[in-house]
């Protein structure tokens, strides 16, 4: 059974949670249901596939996940977060499906380690196509367990019956049935059910599949929504932290006394922790600035211009992803051979929400709300770092406002503990615009090189694919081609000592978007020398099903004709693969050949994600991949100089804009398969797509992103 330590929290309506002590929770769960069964393994991970190297695999009992109670309302309790891509909504949706009830009846719980099973984090768009089977089992378990208790108490047996809203009921005999509610009042139930329970069929799917309400949406455009940088805490203490003035610069001194001396500051100085505290932020703004302080310069000597050759001559060897055949063979039969390479900028995250964290101590136990993806991986990191045992601590993880794989180190949240143990009051770290920028984990910098041919059909005879920077996420081929081989070197989880300037790390679908740009840039321009319309060469070399149907139902929603490229029209086409998701977007563009500048004036995307569970909450990833594209693709590139972050703010870095947002239409490709992720795939096509629709309405052919005015009048 599960056990709670005496600090407990339960729903409190749908949204967050609210304390109560040990005894109340034992009241609640008296009158509820645990249940417990023999059941196999659920998905155990490894301790070495968890982030930070912990974290002991999903629980095998499904009290961790379910719980209902005395009046019926199911509690479904999940280590995820959310940060927007709405699985506060979708995940209750399959609890609801499996269980029988309405979706309104359905609580959640999320991304508090003392009450939640644990999880590895919130990336990878995990959460329903690898954590959706656990939590559908659990459900279908306490169904199980549920329907042989009604059995016993209606004298009929389990296969008469049937289970409706929540109600347990003959087939036939409407008089004979019971609640989930009646069942459980007033004690505790321990029932053991031998085997593993049947799912519901998706043939009888009456939530999944069907659009709910965001669960989140009210409380976000009010203003209601808590962050972790606001949960309110009596007494909070309000950080500013000395930082370097750039990467690889080390402290020389630092004099507090000006700071010491300002009514109200208290000064922290811990080891390579130095800050200065204040009941409010600005007065602890003005404290920091006081500080006076020496650093050694940066040994780092990269910048925008030099660090493509830098990685290309400092990346670690090459690693084969995949081949066949033979290359030489291949070039034997190749009419025409390719040769170009594509070059990548830095990207920053950017999310409007920067990093914050609230920590308190109380009776020895550190207690930390985090903006963070991974609140299990770091409630180990805060444990080490305090030197406390895993007990003693609890992350718990409100809404965040964007993370896209930038908020999973968490540093602000160690900082935050760290000052509260010190100073033995409520610490409250949000990190500035700035310091956003400096300690953000930047999708990395990327060199592609492509080697390919065809031969006199138009069939890709090679293609030999080196990525440098980025990784192997998206960089294997999605065509038929005999002859070929993917190699790697270096990537975002794979940061070589002295590589980058600074630290790398995920960025929404890592890797694939860069893997795409250079590939189906690449098959256009194929297309292109052999005077074949780029949708009719992508068909002509593609045997897999599921992206011939994606690129199909792209093209007749787009309303494309065939012609060649350039054709003059600014129509650009790219396909994709990510998070077991196929993707395929087209686009038109409009390109001022005087000024560089483009305009996109239309995207359509085509997606096969399998079954869908929110049908509206996928289309609304989409739209967001579609938008956040866009900045990549146009104007986002972090600029840097001997390890100093020279984008500091969002008057240099440009993010899109709602003026260049285009018109957008997507479609859910029908799918027999099993979910896969939403919230990744449709964003690695845009910055290809784009590149491709250039091409064709401008004839340049744009091999650096971002593809800024000045690059695509240079390409013309």
């Amino acid at each position: 059974m599960n056990r709670y330590d005496d600090l407990m929290e339960v729903p409190d309506g749908w949204g967050f949670v609210t304390s109560m002590d040990r005894r109340e929770f034992l009241k609640l769960t008296a009158t509820g249901l645990l249940v417990s069964v023999v059941v196999e393994p659920l998905l155990a991970l490894r301790a070495e596939d968890a982030q930070g190297g912990r974290g002991g695999g999903y629980p095998s009992d499904p009290n961790a996940y379910v719980h209902i109670g005395a009046d019926g309302r199911v509690t479904c309790f999940v280590g995820k977060i959310e940060m927007g891509q709405g699985t506060m909504t979708s995940l209750p949706q399959l609890v609801a499906e499996e269980l029988n009830v309405a979706l309104t009846a359905v609580d959640i719980v999320m991304g508090d380690t003392d009450v939640c099973p644990w999880d590895m984090g919130t990336y990878g768009s995990l959460s329903i196509r690898q954590f959706g089977p656990v939590l559908r089992l659990a459900a279908a378990e306490a169904r199980a367990t549920l329907t042989h208790l009604a059995s016993e108490r209606l004298q009929v047996p389990a296969t008469d019956l049937v289970v409706e809203n929540g109600t347990v009921r003959h087939r036939t005999d409407t008089t004979r049935s019971v609640t989930y509610g009646a069942l459980t009042e007033g004690k505790r139930i321990e029932r053991r059910i031998e085997g593993k329970p049947e799912l519901e069929p998706a043939r009888s799917y009456s939530v999944v599949g069907r659009t709910a309400a965001r669960r989140d949406a009210v409380e976000k455009v009010t203003g209601k929504a808590l962050f972790a940088g606001d949960i309110p805490r009596d007494g909070v203490l309000h950080a500013r932290i000395l930082r370097p003035p750039a990467h690889g610069a080390t402290l020389q001194s630092a004099d507090t006394s000006a700071a010491e001396a300002l009514p109200g500051v208290r000064v922290v100085r811990e080891g390579d922790l130095i800050a200065v505290l204040h009941p409010h932020w600005d007065e602890a703004d003005k404290a920091l600035a006081l500080v006076k302080a020496t650093f050694s310069p940066s040994p780092s000597t990269l910048d925008n211009a030099n660090i493509f050759e830098h990685l290309e001559k400092t990346a670690p060897a090459g690693r084969t992803i995949r081949e066949g055949g033979a290359l030489a063979d291949g070039e034997k039969l190749a009419a025409t051979m390719f040769e170009q390479s594509f070059y990548n900028a830095y990207v920053a995250h950017a999310p409007m929400e920067p990093h914050s964290a609230t920590a308190t101590v109380e009776d020895g136990k550190v207690t930390v709300w985090a903006s963070t993806q991974t609140p299990f991986p770091l409630k180990s990191q805060l444990a080490n770092a305090l030197s406390l045992p895993p007990e003693k601590v609890r992350v718990m993880t409100p809404y965040l406002g964007g993370g896209f794989g930038g908020k999973s180190a968490s540093r602000q949240a160690i900082e935050a503990a760290r000052l509260a143990v010190a100073v033995g009051k409520p610490v409250r770290v949000i990190w500035s615009r700035e310091e956003e920028f400096f300690y953000d984990t930047f999708r990395p910098a990327a060199v592609s090189k492509v080697r390919s041919g065809i031969d006199t059909a138009g069939l890709i005879t090679f293609w030999d694919y080196l990525v440098i920077g980025a990784g192997e996420r998206g960089s294997e081929h999605i065509y038929a081609i005999p002859h070929h081989r993917t190699v790697t070197r270096g990537g975002w989880n794979a940061n070589t000592p002295g590589l980058h300037p600074f630290a790398i790390g995920p960025w929404r679908a890592p890797a694939a978007n860069s893997n795409a740009f250079a590939r189906e840039s690449h098959i256009d321009t194929m297309a292109a020398k052999a005077g074949i319309d780029p949708v009719d060469f992508r068909l002509k070399n593609l045997s897999d099903a599921r992206m011939r149907r994606c690129l199909t139902e792209a093209a007749k929603t787009f309303g494309w004709t065939p012609r060649p490229g350039p054709s003059g029209r600014g129509w650009g086409v790219a396909c994709g693969t990510d998070a077991g998701t196929y993707v395929c977007t087209m686009a038109e563009v409009k390109v001022n050949k005087a000024t560089g500048e483009v305009r996109v004036v239309r995207v359509v995307t085509a997606q096969d994600m399998g079954l869908v569970v929110n049908p509206e909450g996928a289309l609304q990833q989409m739209e967001g991949c579609v938008t956040m594209g866009l900045g990549y693709a146009f104007t986002e590139e972090v600029r840097f100089k001997n390890g100093e972050v020279l984008d500091k703010n969002f008057g240099s870095y440009e993010l899109p804009r709602f003026s260049w947002v285009p018109v957008v239409e997507n479609v859910l490709v029908p799918s027999d398969l099993p979910s896969q992720g939403a919230g990744e795939p449709a964003i690695v096509t845009i910055g290809a797509v784009i590149a491709n629709a250039i091409f064709d309405g401008a004839g340049a052919r744009v091999r650096h992103m971002p593809m800024t005015p000045a690059r695509v009048k240079a390409a013309m």
